[in-house]
């Protein structure tokens, strides 16, 4: 964090995504100066850079996979920090994509765990962060096709930019990544779409705001307004004037760097917003920011349910999860924004199997 000309200066970092488009929005916008606040964005290569330059203060804070941030925090995707989670930035937007054998085969009604068997090799499959949202929604999808995900198949960690092209050589079999990634392989031919991440679990977290927690504490007023921040932004994304209007800004070269076609497709299938409540979602009355005890809770069952993390002694997950989810920063910059709050901190989901989470 700097200072210039008496506006602290805040360093974020984002991964080309179509959901890195609240920073982007709060910058075109001006709504980093209206809350007085300069933002310096910076595109990262991986989410392992941005983890890494989480840690080291590079970033002070960054767009970030929720699963990413519980997994530091339990030690458990690289070395252990202490980061917040300041507000959830967008709901679903993700997807799996498969090879077009693949893909041709399930839609004929073909099991899945079938197909990989007849394959010359051990599956492999991409995600793009060991604990992140990727990872989970594939794991889960892949169980509840009769898939060990540990055992039967080969996972591999890559930057969603690099998917598609590896999906052509033959390296892969299928992955998980957020759009634009799995438009684009379908635009070049060389990969089908098998499940919408909002189709698994419609509604789902994805990416949240993130930072140390040492900056949450140590500076509220600047948690408070950069929350503010973003949380604006996510509200003027919910027009679907203003995501056309959001369009060439993500599809420039520096962003995202794909044609403004693919992006508006993922922005806005069909010309409008999805209001099904599976489509890609910034907002919606702050539904979607709210950052849900509820959902820190289902991450932490799905990586014991992997073995990764020990199961909780009493009281241990409310612990971490308060420690994580920054409410009181988040209801402040609601209240300043008026913007709804809901009255419990947890939820009821509905995924795909028909499991119930609350």
């Amino acid at each position: 964090m700097t200072i210039d000309d008496d506006v602290p200066t805040l360093t974020l970092g984002y991964m080309p995504l179509i959901d890195c488009a609240p920073l982007i929005a709060a910058v075109r916008l001006g709504l980093d100066r209206r809350h007085g606040l300069r933002l310096v964005l910076k595109r990262q290569a991986s989410w392992a850079a941005i983890r890494d330059k989480l840690l080291s203060g590079e970033l002070d804070a960054a767009h970030a996979l929720a699963g990413l941030v519980y997994g530091i925090d339990a030690g458990i995707a690289g070395p252990q920090a202490d980061l917040a989670i300041l507000l959830t930035l967008n709901q679903n937007g993700q997807a799996i994509t498969l090879s077009p054998p693949l893909a041709q085969g399930l839609a004929a009604g073909r099991p899945l765990r079938e197909l990989l068997a007849e394959l010359p090799r051990r599956p492999v499959f991409a995600q793009t962060f060991p604990t992140g949202t990727h990872a989970m929604w594939l794991y889960y999808w892949l169980a509840a096709q009769g898939v060990d995900p540990l055992r039967d198949i080969r996972s591999l960690t890559l930057p969603p930019p690099q998917m598609p092209a590896a999906l052509a050589d033959g390296e892969l079999d299928g992955y998980c990544a957020g759009e634009p990634w799995a438009t684009q392989a379908e635009a070049l031919g060389v990969g089908r779409l098998a499940i919408r991440s909002g189709q698994l679990w419609p509604g789902h977290p994805e990416k949240v705001l993130a930072c140390r927690r040492e900056f949450a504490a140590l500076q509220p007023e600047l948690a408070l307004a950069l929350t503010a921040t973003l949380l604006d932004a996510c509200r003027w994304l919910d027009d679907a004037g203003h995501r056309r209007q959001a369009v060439p800004w993500l599809a420039q070269p520096e962003v995202i760097g794909l044609p403004a076609a693919s992006i508006e497709a993922c922005l806005l299938p069909g010309g409008a917003i999805d209001a099904s409540g599976s489509g890609l979602r910034f907002h919606d009355d702050g539904r979607v920011n709210f950052p849900w005890l509820s959902d820190g809770r289902w991450f932490l069952r799905q990586f014991r349910r992997w073995g990764w993390l020990a199961p909780a002694q009493p009281d241990e997950d409310a612990t971490r999860l308060g420690n994580i989810h920054r409410l009181d920063t988040y209801r402040e910059a609601a209240q300043r924004l008026q913007v709804a709050v809901p009255a419990a901190d947890s939820r009821r989901s509905l995924l795909f199997d028909g499991t119930v989470w609350e």
